[in-house]
């Protein structure tokens, strides 16, 4: 457990970056694993802030810049992946049917419309939120513990 919290920042990195490209690999290009491994990485974030800092403030400033670095990473595979798609919506020989896309909505071009929006900028959204929410329960465990200052 120390030597994992004892990581040089830039190793960490390229380890969650090889790890959510994995996750990204292993849903098949659908970021749920992604969205999942927000949990994890949120408890790390604190785990490894609040070795280094006790002050309450830069601890929430710090999970923040890192829970949007962790979205950003996954928001760049997402552009990677599902990015070129878009061209379909404007090409004249596009064949929205048949691309594999669920029909969520009624419409094809809507569905394919709102797949593209979920899977680029919802979904890091979640992932997000996923390790904020794990960032902050850890937190109050944190702050229970009575090792921080205001």
């Amino acid at each position: 457990m120390r030597n994992l919290l004892a990581l040089r920042p830039l190793w960490a990195f390229g380890i969650y970056v090889v790890l959510d490209i994995i996750c990204i690999g292993v849903g098949m290009g659908v970021p749920i694993f992604c969205i999942l491994f927000g949990f994890l990485v949120g408890w790390y974030v604190v785990k490894n802030i609040t070795a280094t800092t006790t002050h309450v403030r830069e601890v929430f400033q710090r999970v923040l810049l890192h829970a949007m670095v962790t979205a950003s990473v996954t928001l760049l595979g997402m552009i990677a992946i599902w990015g070129p798609t878009i061209s379909m919506l404007f090409g004249p020989d596009r064949d929205l049917a048949n691309t594999g896309v669920p029909m969520i909505l009624y419409k094809l071009r809507a569905s394919f419309i709102g797949w593209i929006v979920l899977m680029i900028v919802i979904s890091p959204t979640l992932q997000l939120l996923t390790t904020l929410f794990a960032s902050h329960l850890t937190l109050l465990s944190w702050l229970d513990n009575g090792t921080s200052k205001g």
